[in-house]
């Protein structure tokens, strides 16, 4: 009996070839292309190896890793903001709704073990509730008027409290601005009152400095003037003593009959005595 055997075609064995030769191409791509990563600037790799978070953290750059073992989270270490309102109470029990905003970033040698114990969601689990318990636990030590007036310190106290918080769980605080205190319609009323009373108050007072100011001018100048006319009058005196004189030798040379008294003996002849006679025009 003879077997009929059927001639395998030469194009069939080739394209099975390929076939294989393709495939075995593309798991090696797959292998080579899962075989390394990039970690972009300002980001850091953390490690996942079967489920696990392994103790080490990918720098910047390029890094091998081994293909459906290892998987690599990238995590972002640059600055990051977020900007939250909080509603709060003051000392004297009034309703603070607050606008804060926040620098923050992730401490980088640390990424991994805040992956490992809170995850990607570290924002909405930690920082925004870390914020809020900072605001409270700050804004009640003060009362309302203090929260404006004291801004400065009330800020400085808010990133204290919140930067030992976010450091237990690696996260650095750089900076915070807490935008403004919004307060309820009656109390703003009530400060605007006694800001207008202050003000008329002050302005009172300034007043009442003024008219001070200028009474104790007119005082002065009205010792001077005094001071002024006396001199005046002092002048004015020894002038006129000076002018009276004159009148009374006037006087006494138009009453002298030109005689001069007659004396016998070798004694001296005396002469008129003018300053006698102007005593005596002055007693008339």
């Amino acid at each position: 009996m003879v077997e009929n055997v059927v001639p395998k075609k030469p194009g069939h064995a080739l394209l099975k070839g390929i076939i294989v030769l393709f495939v075995v191409a593309l798991i090696a791509a797959l292998i080579v292309f899962k075989a390394y990563v990039i970690i972009d600037p300002g980001h850091r790799g953390v490690v996942v190896q079967l489920g696990a978070t392994k103790p080490v953290v990918l720098n910047e750059g390029f890094h091998f890793k081994i293909p459906f073992i290892q998987e690599v989270v990238p995590i972002e270490v640059r600055v990051q903001k977020v900007q939250s309102e909080q509603t709060t109470s003051s000392k004297d029990l009034q309703v603070v709704n607050t606008t804060i905003a926040v620098n923050y970033r992730l401490e980088p040698d640390s990424v991994n073990r805040l992956y490992q114990e809170v995850g990607l969601g570290f924002q909405d689990r930690i920082v925004d509730p870390a914020i809020g318990e900072a605001l409270k636990a700050v804004t009640s030590q003060y009362t309302a008027e203090e929260l404006i007036s004291r801004r400065p310190e009330v800020s400085a106290n808010v990133k204290e409290t919140l930067s030992k918080k976010l450091a237990t769980y690696y996260i650095r605080l750089d900076e915070i601005n807490i935008t403004e205190f919004n307060f309820s319609t009656e109390f703003n009323e009530a400060i605007e009152k006694k800001q207008i009373a202050e003000q008329q108050a002050l302005k009172a007072n300034l007043d009442l400095q003024r008219i001070e100011i200028e009474a104790q001018q007119k005082i002065e100048q009205a010792k001077a003037e005094a001071e002024s006319l006396r001199l005046q009058k002092d002048q004015v005196t020894s002038e006129m003593v000076e002018l009276r004189k004159i009148e009374a030798q006037i006087e006494a040379i138009r009453k002298w009959d030109g005689k001069l008294p007659t004396y016998t003996g070798g004694g001296m002849i005396p002469f008129i005595n003018i300053d006698q006679l102007q005593n005596n025009q002055l007693q008339e």
